[in-house]
């Protein structure tokens, strides 16, 4: 069965989430954006991702299990920016909640530089788009998704708390890469509550 392996980025995000350690202009625009509510969701990321993988394992799902071995098996690792940029074929896999789990077919992702930031953007049924954060070589991500044939939806997060319009598919994660032109992005908690985590394999 998958080992839980040490998760680099996620203990320096945890240890950075108190929001007081962000020195860099990227990172001081995160801080802006984020709710609190997901300085939460990326500080339990390891506690979320433990629990799903546990009712995958004890309640079973649909697609080859040996793809969330292979995703979430491997340490992770640092990766630069020069490494992100292009085209990308990715696929969901969703762990806990509604199913044990379920491992989605392949579409395709593009990683781009856009208004002065990093934008992921998958296609799909279930899209999901937003921009990437640097921090130590790996990266968060504040996104959200939406349905095939919906306008993208737009990350909410710390503007919702001043009055402005709350998306209930707000997304937060951390990518990081896990092999040579392969990345894994981590979802904890999806607000839509279809499972308990998201994960996103990357590769070309």
């Amino acid at each position: 069965m998958t080992k839980r392996v040490p998760y680099k980025s996620v203990l320096v995000a945890s240890a950075l989430l108190t929001l007081t350690a962000f020195t860099d202009s990227a990172w001081a625009d995160w801080r802006d954006q984020i709710a609190p509510s997901d300085v939460e969701r990326l500080a339990h990321l390891n506690d979320a991702r433990g629990d799903a993988l546990a009712q995958a394992r004890a309640r079973g799902g649909k697609g080859d299990y040996r793809a969330i071995e292979n995703i979430l098996g491997p340490e992770a690792h640092a990766v630069p920016e020069q490494a992100l940029t292009g085209n990308w074929r990715c696929r969901q896999i969703k762990l806990g909640g509604l199913s044990g789990y379920y491992v989605f077919d392949w579409f395709n992702c593009r990683i781009s530089k856009a208004g002065g930031g990093i934008w992921f953007e998958k296609n799909g049924t279930q899209r999901m788009a937003g921009y990437l954060y640097p921090q130590e070589g790996m990266w968060v991500y504040l996104g959200a998704q939406s349905a095939k044939g919906e306008p993208l939806h737009r990350y909410s997060g710390r503007a919702a708390s001043a009055g402005g319009e709350i998306n209930p598919d707000d997304q937060v994660g951390v990518l990081v890469g896990i092999g040579d032109n392969h990345l894994r992005l981590d979802l904890p908690s999806p607000g839509t509550q279809e499972s308990d985590f998201d994960t996103i394999e990357l590769t070309r």
